[in-house]
């Protein structure tokens, strides 16, 4: 692995300088849930990162507590980010799992430093925060500690049911700031499921986070992603996942096609030629001009998932909201403020 120019010291470059390289302890853990798995634990020097201005992201700032995800979904963008580290965007890249330890600590300082001015951060916008790794490390409960003491808004997306531990103090941080939650769900198919997302909970113990949040008045959105060409965007296959999110009582659902960006796209390719070798072609034609599907294809998709969302009631499709929980001391809730739609992450 490259460590090169990941020292926290001081005179590290701040654009370069990323980690501690006298701080790096590689673990494995020989149990179920772990096995076959590495943790890179280290020191993060910086745990708030900027967004380049050029990104069609709709947030400024995200906070990243792991790098490399156990979920393995074979399509996941952020595979070409291992690459950085000289890992290996395919398996390495599900086993391999960079642990930021001091994630919480960091971002407790950072928030309180006079030149944050309190910008909403994005959370599960590079690999999900509430993967296996966060049920050792339990690094979200002083993450989310941190932001709710600062009052200040964040947004989350997740595959992960792990989530629900942290209801109290989402419950808690939603009396006093903007609060996003949404959860991924790209299609009901359980055969799809096993295969595309191998290390997730299924899609329906995701509606299940989903109704339980909504239950403790946290409104959650459903990013519905990825719609998967030739596997799961049949009309029947499309109503039948809008049915169910609707049945969630999820706030919102947004569509969004599969892209295969550098690092996802060999991965992905690969994984069809063994599963699906007779769509590879059909894949090379959709796909020949870049990371995205044809602009045609992509718009019949969100117009039949618009659709499907009307006939279900499930309001607006493809906005989500916010939601501040008012305590017995707040004022009158305001309507709540739109959260920014994140449609480019999966």
């Amino acid at each position: 692995m490259r460590w090169d120019h990941l020292g926290d010291t001081p005179a590290a470059p701040a654009d370069t300088a990323l980690f501690g390289t006298d701080a790096v302890t590689t673990r494995t853990f020989d149990t179920p849930e772990f096995r076959g798995i590495t943790f890179h634990e280290v020191r993060a020097r910086s745990i708030l990162n900027r967004v380049p201005g050029a990104s069609r992201m709709p947030f400024e700032w995200t906070v990243n507590p792991y790098r490399g995800c156990s979920h393995a979904c074979v399509y996941c963008f952020a595979r070409k980010t291992h690459s950085y580290l000289d890992l290996d965007t395919g398996l390495g890249f599900d086993s391999q799992i960079v642990v930021k330890v001091n994630a919480p600590e960091l971002l407790t300082r950072q928030l309180a430093s006079p030149r944050w001015q309190g910008a909403h951060i994005a959370m599960g916008t590079n690999v999900d925060c509430y993967q296996r790794a966060e049920g050792r490390y339990r690094l979200m409960p002083g993450i989310l500690t941190a932001l709710r003491d600062r009052a200040n808004p964040f947004s989350i997306l997740t595959k992960g049911t792990l989530i629900l531990r942290d209801l109290d103090l989402l419950v808690e941080a939603a009396r006093v700031t903007e609060v996003g939650v949404s959860v991924s769900v790209g299609f009901t198919d359980q055969e799809l499921w096993r295969t595309i997302e191998p290390g997730t909970p299924s899609p329906q113990r995701r509606l299940d986070v989903v109704r339980a949040l909504g239950d403790h008045g946290i409104g959650c959105g459903v990013l519905m992603a990825p719609v998967v060409p030739f596997l799961g965007d049949g009309p029947e296959q499309l109503r039948e996942t809008v049915r169910a999110i609707a049945a969630s009582g999820a706030t919102s659902v947004t569509p969004l096609v599969l892209h295969l960006r550098p690092g996802a796209r060999e991965w992905f390719t690969e994984w069809l030629g063994r599963h699906h070798p007779g769509l590879v072609r059909r894949y090379e034609r959709m796909y020949g001009d870049g990371a995205y599907a044809p602009t045609w294809y992509q718009r019949r998709i969100t117009r039949q998932v618009h659709e499907f969302a009307a006939e279900f009631g499930i309001g607006p499709a493809g906005r989500g909201a916010s939601r501040r929980i008012s305590g017995p001391r707040d004022a009158p809730e305001a309507a709540p403020a739109p959260v920014p739609e994140q449609l480019t992450l999966l």
